[in-house]
């Protein structure tokens, strides 16, 4: 039997993993809705999830597994049967000669050993522990291909259609997905999923048989059935492991049938720290300095899809506490926190970011969220509510940091007021992450990165660097990556810049000045994570590119 919170919690007191004060601090702010305490613990950095293994582990009086960082073999892990596996919520860690050691979360589960008897072949059976969502992952190696699942429904059930969803939907949970599209061709129905920001087929349908999931997909969205010829929005709350999981349906007509993209949304934001997001300790101290001020704007640039709102939402959990009112207005709500008066967007209504904003500002907030910056209204609310003793976290559709600034000017706002409200300006991308199973180094030297890549010019002759890759494994469905984090550009806005905002200036002044203060361009900082082993030099060229300016800067730096 799992431990319950509680008990966890007095383990952790017990063997002295967290303070008697930490955990009173988190324990009030649970009360306040901020979250569970465990949660809390570990999204604040008074724990991490290695030692939480570790307390959990010497609980239960055995070795501590970090599956994390050691996860075994497909071809280990389905040396146990699957009914064993699943039974058992156990995963093989070691495949020795000698021993046969044995993950899971419920070590003190009785017949363990002897259901896997017949795998150890004779060798001695042994058991650590391993923490949950570790072994979540690895059981997922027993899953079958998207393809297979629904072909194997469609022959076992006739009412197959909600079979079919529910299995669409919980491997593209499973395998963390942004989106699910559903794609109508001549003469199947493709699907697809967006997974760490890039899109994989998974499984197609014959035509027939999508009739029959669209009109399930459009009953559990309430929308009507009979209506094909023209756009259609709607949501779903979807249970996935005892966590709810908000969906955006979008359906729209095309040429050879309907279109949906399904938007998976997290309903909770356990783990999402500035850190987990990609931000340097620098950058870290930043952000949280400009949002501790009492009053000013923190603006955060970029495309869709480039996790604008969720570094807000990172800035919004820290600032998270009963002493503050903080209220926002999004489309749609991407997380709900609690103690957070989030609004939603309603054209139906009339109810846009302006009104919306209006009449947040008369709700006596102390910090508003505005989900985006949209028109001269909204930006014009927003800059008198950022001078006016609030403070305003908002997205803006901006190529880098330094031109949001003269696009702000360009919508009406007053110079003056910029200046005297601006805080912060931050511009990011998300590169994919390579993957911790199968991450690996190899040296190379600047003859060999040109030769692989004529455009790399910008290292130095002189050196050798030690890059990383992923080899592709199961836990990264063979691609090498596995999720993703920010690469950033942060411009503060000092005295100096408050000036010259004053000359309604150019992006290349901005940007000049910025950089002679110290600002570094996201694809610098895209750079240090590739030397740091935290993505490769293909996929920040994909996101990003250098501009002369960054060359100069690199080299007067001495960076490469």
């Amino acid at each position: 039997m799992a431990l319950e919170e509680k008990q966890i919690l007095d383990l952790l007191l017990s063997q002295q993993y967290v303070s008697s004060a930490d955990l009173a601090r988190v324990e009030k702010l649970s009360k306040q809705g901020a979250g569970t305490p465990l949660d809390l613990l570990l999204s604040g950095g008074f724990l991490s999830k290695d030692l939480l293994g570790q307390a959990l582990a010497e609980f239960y009086k055995v070795p501590y597994a970090d599956l994390n960082t050691k996860m075994p073999s497909r071809e280990q892990i389905l040396l146990i049967p699957e009914g064993v596996a699943k039974q058992f919520r156990a995963v093989l860690f070691t495949d020795a000669p000698k021993k046969f050691v044995i993950a899971t979360d419920l070590p003190q589960t009785s017949g363990l050993s002897t259901a896997v008897k017949e795998s150890a072949k004779g060798r001695t059976v042994s058991v650590v522990y391993a923490l949950s969502e570790d072994i979540d992952r690895a059981l997922q190696t027993y899953w079958k291909p998207l393809e297979t699942e629904l072909s194997e429904i469609l022959s076992n059930t006739k009412r197959a259609a909600p079979e079919l969803v529910e299995e669409i939907l919980h491997q593209a949970i499973g395998l963390r997905a942004s989106d699910i599209h559903f794609e109508p061709q001549e003469k199947e129905v493709v699907i697809r999923f967006r997974i760490d920001g890039v899109m994989q087929r998974v499984a197609s349908l014959k035509r027939e048989t999508y009739e029959n999931v669209l009109n399930r997909l459009k009953v559990m969205s309430h929308l009507r059935t009979d209506q094909h010829d023209k756009a259609l929005d709607g949501s779903i709350r979807y249970r996935y492991e005892g966590d709810a999981v908000d969906i955006r349906v979008s359906i729209v007509p095309i040429f050879d049938g309907e279109k949906v993209v399904l938007r998976l949304l997290s309903s909770y934001t356990r783990g999402l720290s500035l850190e987990s997001l990609g931000l340097s300790s620098p950058d870290q101290e930043k952000l949280i300095t400009a949002s501790n001020k009492p009053f000013g704007m923190i603006l955060v640039a970029g495309p869709t899809g480039s996790g604008k709102t969720t570094t807000l939402y990172g800035v919004m959990k820290i600032l998270n506490t009963v002493e503050v009112n903080i209220a926002t207005i999004e489309d749609p709500v991407e997380y709900k926190i609690p103690n957070v008066n989030h609004m939603q967007v309603n054209s139906e209504t009339g109810l846009t970011f302006a009104r919306g904003l209006r009449s947040i500002v008369r709700q006596d907030p102390d910090i508003i969220l505005v989900g985006e910056i949209r028109d001269e209204e909204t930006a014009d609310i927003a800059t008198n509510a950022a001078l006016t003793g609030h403070l305003l976290l908002s997205t803006f559709h901006a190529n880098d940091a330094a031109t949001a600034i003269p696009r702000l000017l360009d919508m009406g706002v007053e110079p003056f007021l910029l200046a005297s409200t601006l805080e912060l300006v931050i511009a990011q991308r998300l590169v994919r992450k390579i993957c911790d199973q199968c991450r690996y180094s190899l040296i190379k030297t600047e003859k060999q990165i040109k030769k692989e890549a004529p455009d790399l010019y910008y290292f130095s002759p002189k050196k050798s660097y030690t890059l990383y890759a992923g080899k592709g494994c199961h836990a990264c469905a063979g691609t090498g990556f596995s999720g993703r984090t920010a690469i950033l550009e942060i411009i503060e806005i000092s005295s100096a810049l408050q000036s010259l905002i004053m000359t309604r200036p150019s992006t290349q002044d901005i940007w000049k000045l910025a950089r002679a203060e110290g600002a570094t361009s996201m694809f610098e900082d895209g750079l240090q994570k590739v030397l740091q082993g935290l993505t490769t030099l293909e996929e920040l060229h994909r996101i990003a590119s250098p501009s002369r300016e960054d060359l100069v800067a690199m080299q007067k730096r001495g960076f490469v």
